[in-house]
């Protein structure tokens, strides 16, 4: 929204105009360096590996090699948006302004597609950065509704995912962890809206049987496309992920499924629509991904 070469308003004025500090249009970002990297790519394979494992853990298996300390592994987890599913100190105390709604899937097996969705959020690397990536998941058939790719961890690249899961099907379930993310008001709203039962993963050691088809498929997406790829930006990272996903949904034999895709089982399956509702589905799905591509390159 700036304009540098403006012949009448100054960017001090522009930048007063627009509530933002003069002095941050100088700033130029400092790039994560090559041993911070190395470090949460280290973090990040461990951790998609053994997620029960915590920053103590973490830190002396990286001890050797990096000489890294326990508070430097724990501040880089919170970056990353991740935590071991053990029981830690006050694990279990919430922020008062969030609500938490109760665990709903203990001894419930899903049964049908649109019975139970699940979201999460993974860290994807980069060679020199990273991104996060949010997913919606159909827990009958393993089905990707919905993803989307985020520089940062502010809300908008969860809520894409969860509007665009949600104008093709809605269902009886929706189970996340207790993130903030998945307390926040704008999130529920959504849900609520559509009538949808909010379930939220267990704390500690239970959380690992909350959300193993999540966890599943990061290790997946990870092992197949992720670690065998060195994204060079966002761009690149985005049109690889859009593939895989086509991949994995449409292409891909499950073994858990009878060996069936995720769309077969997902399709074939699922509750009879209106008229014109894989119409709108088509047509939807390229627009969003095309947004988000631009959202990226705006970032």
């Amino acid at each position: 929204m700036l304009e540098k070469d403006h012949p009448d308003i100054s960017l001090k004025t522009q930048a007063d105009l627009l509530g933002i500090s003069y002095s941050s249009l100088f700033y130029e970002p400092v790039p994560p360096s090559a041993c911070e990297l190395a470090i949460k790519r280290r973090i990040d394979e461990i951790y998609t590996a053994s997620p029960f494992y915590g920053s103590r853990k973490i830190a002396f298996l990286l001890r050797p090699e990096f000489g890294v300390s326990r508070p430097t592994v724990q501040a880089d987890m919170r970056e990353m948006g991740i935590s071991a599913i053990v029981p830690g100190p006050n694990t279990s105390k919430s922020a008062p302004q969030h609500p938490i709604y109760p665990y709903l899937l203990r001894n419930v097996t899903a049964q049908r597609p649109n019975h139970i969705w699940g979201i999460d959020i993974t860290y994807i690397r980069l060679a020199q950065g990273w991104l996060y990536l949010t997913a919606v998941l159909d827990w009958y058939s393993r089905y990707v509704l919905s993803w989307a790719l985020s520089q940062t961890l502010e809300m908008d690249f969860v809520l894409t995912a969860v509007d665009s899961a949600l104008f093709q099907a809605k269902p009886e379930i929706w189970n996340s962890d207790q993130g903030s993310h998945f307390t926040s008001p704008q999130y529920l709203e959504r849900l609520l809206a559509a009538h949808v039962q909010i379930s939220m993963d267990g704390r500690g050691r239970a959380r690992a049987r909350d959300n193993i088809f999540t966890e599943r498929l990061w290790r997946t997406v990870k092992y197949e496309e992720v670690y065998l790829h060195e994204y060079q930006n966002p761009k690149e990272a985005y049109r690889a992920l859009a593939h895989y996903f086509e991949f994995y949904n449409y292409l891909r034999p499950h073994q858990a499924l009878d060996y069936q895709t995720p769309a077969q089982l997902y399709d074939a399956n699922r509750l009879v629509q209106p008229a014109g509702r894989q119409a709108e589905r088509a047509v939807l799905l390229p627009v969003v991904n095309s947004t988000l591509t631009n959202q990226i390159t705006l970032n």
